[in-house]
């Protein structure tokens, strides 16, 4: 007979515990209610300030705030030159938007696959998929973790590829004391209610290269300018402006500005509480074999986004399946980030095949993501990691 879902007895919680939930406290609320009493609602002061924000918080000389994280990542590619017939090369092991930026664009997502340790994408995998058709890699900070940066930009800047870096997990996090948002050619931020730092919806895109910041702007708003600088007709008056380009509408609302603003001011606390959660649980789960732990690098001091639990089914009578499923028994709500993004059937149907990358599909079918972020309490925690430990004890070997 098979063991039931839950690990036998009581559940340790008597309620739901979430993986991800967002914090907003009362200064997050003023500072919306002040927009909606002000004259602007979008494209106002808010936007310009949050810019600023980004580029002092980061060191990057430019940012744009776009409406959320999959227009980051848009106007990325398209900023990188990605078009008809070009491919972009990135991780499976991450949101569809990491590759469907290059699907928008008319180019073609080229998958490499992950360090197994790290969970990172391998530079010696992009390198091995890099060719002519090649115009960017997108390298996702997957949990937050910084991608290993140094090789990724040399190796781009060699072959004359713009590396994009999805920083969605990382806001916060810095690589060899520098912040996440000044070292890639381009990188791009979400601020989706579950990540670190939230406005609802928005998303942002950083770089230092004041050719691709131009591109960036007219992308985000239609593809048209008030500059003069770049009219190609002479102007009829003040009202005057071009489209010069084909952009979209991917503009941020002055609400969302001070949401993420206000957010922004408790990231310190934010990514201090996140580690001391990332802590507790290592410190527990590296004393059960039946566990796999992510390997942390030395040059990624990291703000935490997903804390992954990947287990050993070899150790276990029971899979991942099995152990998601006890752990909701347990009252514990987990994810799994992410499916690989070549197994969806929208990509099937591109000709996309199981077995391109064998380490990303290894982790996939192991891996879950446990409950992480600023609210959790310490018995919380506790619940999880009596949770796990419960399971482990009830389905080992």
């Amino acid at each position: 007979m098979e063991k039931p879902a839950i690990a036998g007895g009581v559940p340790v919680r008597d309620t739901k515990l979430y993986y991800g939930h967002q914090f907003v406290d009362q200064a997050d609320v003023k500072a919306v209610e002040e927009v909606l009493t002000s004259d602007y609602l979008t494209c106002g002061p808010k936007v310009v300030e949050l810019e600023q924000k980004l580029c002092e918080l980061t060191g990057a000389r430019y940012a744009v705030a776009v409406s959320n994280g999959t227009a980051a990542l848009h106007i990325a590619a398209m900023a990188a030159g990605v078009g008809a017939g070009d491919e972009l090369i990135t991780t499976p092991i991450t949101f569809a938007a990491s590759a469907n930026c290059a699907l928008y664009c008319g180019g073609r997502p080229v998958f490499a696959d992950i360090n197994p340790n790290t969970y990172n994408i391998d530079p010696a995998c992009v390198r091995e998929k890099i060719t002519e058709k090649t115009k960017a890699v997108v390298a996702v900070d997957f949990t937050g973790q910084a991608a290993p940066l140094d090789e990724l930009m040399e190796l781009c800047h060699d072959k004359g590829i713009v590396l994009i870096e999805d920083g969605a997990h990382s806001i916060g996090t810095k690589y060899k004391g520098k912040t996440v948002g000044s070292i890639a050619d381009i990188t791009t931020f979400s601020f989706h209610p579950v990540k670190t730092v939230t406005g609802g919806e928005g998303g942002a895109v950083l770089t230092n290269r004041r050719d691709l910041y131009e591109k960036l702007l007219l992308y985000r708003s239609h593809g048209i300018t008030k500059d003069e600088i770049f009219y190609e007709n002479a102007s009829h008056g003040p009202w005057y402006h071009e489209q010069i380009d084909l952009g979209y509408n991917y503009r941020i609302t002055d609400i969302q500005c001070a949401l993420i603003l206000s957010q922004i001011d408790k990231l310190a606390q934010f990514a201090k509480r996140r580690r001391e959660i990332v802590e507790r649980y290592n410190a527990a789960f590296s004393q059960i074999p039946q566990l796999f732990m992510q390997q942390e690098i030395a040059e990624s001091d990291t703000t935490r986004h997903l804390y992954i639990l990947r287990i050993r089914p070899e150790l276990l009578t029971i899979d991942r399946k099995g152990f998601f499923e006890a752990m909701t028994a347990e009252n514990i709500c987990c994810n799994v980030h992410y499916i690989p993004v070549y197994w969806h059937p929208y990509y099937e149907r591109l000709g996309y095949k199981k077995g391109l990358c064998p380490n990303a599909e290894k982790l996939y079918e192991e891996m879950m993501s446990l409950p992480i972020y600023y609210s959790l309490t310490d018995q919380d925690i506790d619940d999880v990691i009596m949770a796990v430990r419960k399971i482990v004890d009830y389905y080992k070997k």
